[in-house]
Order: structure tokens, then C-alpha cells, then sequence
């Protein structure tokens, strides 16, 4: 586990580059916010988070099921993420910042930015 990156993961730069092809200027991993958003768009106050299925337990996702070996482990580890992730997004919220979570799943399928990621009021 020692080996996997939290930061500059290649879903992460993949919505990254889409932003920056749309002209959005943005952040990248701000200590000062609730669970440090993969990507902050100051300006709209938005925060993305970029989620690994696995780690994070997307419903319904073939890359999210669980292992068979050491199953109370990945249990507990992946339940907790799961808790965390809904904590950090209710306090976002209550300080006003709009959030969107990007499953790692959703990002293979894009070709441009999808409407949930379309910020800007023209």
C-alpha cells in the first residue's frame, strides 16, 4: 500500500488537463480546506475530489468490489473512507463550497468535460 499515490494520479491529471482545456483556473491539494479537494476552483467555489472506486466504495462498480482475503481488514479500511468522505463533503458545504466527486470509473468513458464539471454561468 506503501506504493500507492494520493496526489498526481492519472484520473486526477486526466480532469485536471479537461479543466485547464475549458480555461478553469484552479488549485491543486489546498492544506487550508476540509480533506484537502484534489482540485479547488476558488473562483466558483468549487472543490473536486478525484475517487479511486476501490478505496473509496463506489456503489455499483465492478473496480470497487472488496477483496476475499483479510476481509475484516478492507471492511473496516474502506467503510471508515466511505465515513470520512461524507464527513469532509457536509463540512464543505456548510462553509458555502459546492462539491463534486469524480469517480475514477467515469473519467475512462469522458472525451470532454462532462456537464457536472461545466461551472461557469455564460
Amino acid at each position: 500500500m506503501r506504493r500507492v499515490r494520493t496526489r498526481g494520479t492519472a484520473p486526477e491529471l486526466a480532469v485536471r488537463r479537461l479543466l485547464h482545456a475549458e480555461g478553469y483556473r484552479f488549485r491543486v491539494h489546498p492544506r487550508e480546506l476540509p480533506g484537502t479537494p484534489d482540485i479547488v476552483l476558488p473562483r466558483f467555489r468549487t472543490a473536486v475530489f478525484v475517487h479511486g472506486c476501490f478505496w473509496h466504495g463506489h456503489r455499483n462498480c465492478s473496480a470497487a468490489k472488496r477483496p476475499q482475503t483479510n476481509v475484516d481488514f478492507w471492511n473496516v479500511k474502506i467503510d471508515n473512507n466511505i465515513a470520512r468522505d461524507k464527513r469532509i463533503v457536509r463540512a464543505l458545504r456548510k462553509d458555502g463550497w459546492r462539491v463534486i466527486v469524480v469517480w475514477e470509473c467515469e473519467i475512462q468513458r469522458w472525451t470532454e468535460l462532462p456537464p457536472k464539471l461545466r461551472i461557469r454561468t455564460t
